[in-house]
């Protein structure tokens, strides 16, 4: 019998995060997701009317055969799965991890290949399509988070179905302040960064894009990031654990790289391309639901009282116009039980220690939201 969870989570996909109508084609990718749990994502989807394509996919078999691609077979890749996505006016990515280390022994030019061709398609999706991305939890992740299966499920579903509706009103003060926002000043263990965001604006995300969701991002300005941040949260890319990661930046460009034990690694991720070193998200997150890290990106940067800065792309919209193949959220958690933290808009503090102090930012704290 399948968890009631499962049809209010489905409907919450496609009834508020892309808001699904008889116009739409929604594309449904899943990565090693239960068969009734694509069904019911499929049952949601034709309730509103919409076309449905459906991709599924195994984490082991695309190790198999990223471990052999060429230049051929990525091209012939790309260009089938772009036609699929151009076919789409909506996206729905839900991803299982079986083993986020599934592809950690992949080559690194064969992931910097895979990664430099399928922009064209990420490009497609995230500008084209209405589209919202999520995870999906099992042991694996149960086991990340230090949780029983059953109690991590229980965490995931409460999380997952927020009222998202809430957390967008209380966001509402936030995006105002960002928007007017010339210089940001980053403060804590290890940290001290300047940057402008100066006319980027902001985006609330609550929960249109992410589920779960509960943050509001801008971009620095290109060339305007100076000084040193170490990151204090564990991450995974492309199925390689890095911890404290630290960035000394300089005009924008972070010219040293280090990470406990793997600085040949991370930097060979940030040589990927020229963009890779320079940054394309600056963003703040406030679920109230998450508090600790669990390797899991989509998680992991909406930890209340964190922040992630992200070398890579920027998106359009609120963007810098930074290009890259890669897209690399690393959270830093500035609540006190983590070393604290401020944050700094144009000479005032607006967060210390993870909570905000700014009587109209207030409603974003812990809590205001339960």
């Amino acid at each position: 019998m399948l968890d009631p969870r499962v049809k209010e989570l489905s409907e919450l996909l496609v009834g508020y995060s892309i808001e699904l109508s008889p116009s739409d084609t929604v594309l449904i990718h899943a990565f090693d997701i239960p068969d009734e749990v694509v069904a019911e994502l499929c049952r949601a989807a034709k309730s509103k009317g919409a076309n449905v394509i459906v991709r599924q996919e195994s984490a082991f078999i695309r190790r198999s055969w990223l471990s052999g691609l060429t230049e051929e077979n990525l091209q012939i890749i790309v260009d089938n799965e772009l036609k699929e996505m151009q076919s789409a006016t909506a996206y729905i990515g839900i991803r299982g991890s079986h083993n986020v280390t599934e592809l950690s022994d992949v080559p690194a030019e064969k992931m910097n290949l895979w990664n430099a061709g399928y922009k064209r398609v990420l490009n497609q999706r995230v500008n084209k399509t209405k589209w919202v991305v999520l995870r999906w939890p099992n042991a694996s992740m149960a086991q990340l988070a230090s949780m029983s299966t059953s109690a991590f499920e229980d965490f995931y579903f409460r999380v997952c179905n927020f009222d998202y509706a809430k957390l967008a009103k209380a966001c509402e003060p936030l995006k105002d302040l960002m928007d007017k926002t010339d210089q940001v000043h980053i403060k804590g263990p290890g940290t001290d960064l300047r940057f402008s965001i100066k006319g980027i604006g902001s985006q609330p995300c609550v929960g249109e894009r992410n589920i779960p969701d509960g943050e509001c991002y801008s971009c620095p300005v290109i060339d305007s990031v100076n000084g040193v941040i170490q990151y204090n949260t564990p991450t995974v890319y492309n199925g390689v654990d890095f911890n404290n990661v630290r960035f000394v930046v300089k005009k924008g460009k972070i010219c040293e790289a280090f990470a406990d034990g793997k600085d040949h690694e991370i930097n060979n991720v940030l040589d990927t391309d020229e963009g890779a070193r320079y940054f394309g998200e600056w963003s703040l997150g406030f679920n109230p639901e998450i508090l600790h890290p669990m390797r899991d990106i989509l998680f992991d940067e909406k930890i209340a009282g964190s922040m992630h800065l992200t070398p890579g792309k920027a998106y359009e919209g609120v963007g810098n116009g930074n290009v890259s193949a890669i897209h690399w959220d690393l959270v830093l958690i500035q609540r006190e039980e983590y070393g604290g933290g401020e944050v700094w808009f144009d000479g005032k503090l607006i967060r210390k220690d993870g909570l905000f102090v700014l009587p109209e930012l207030k409603g974003l704290n812990p809590e205001s939201l339960k």
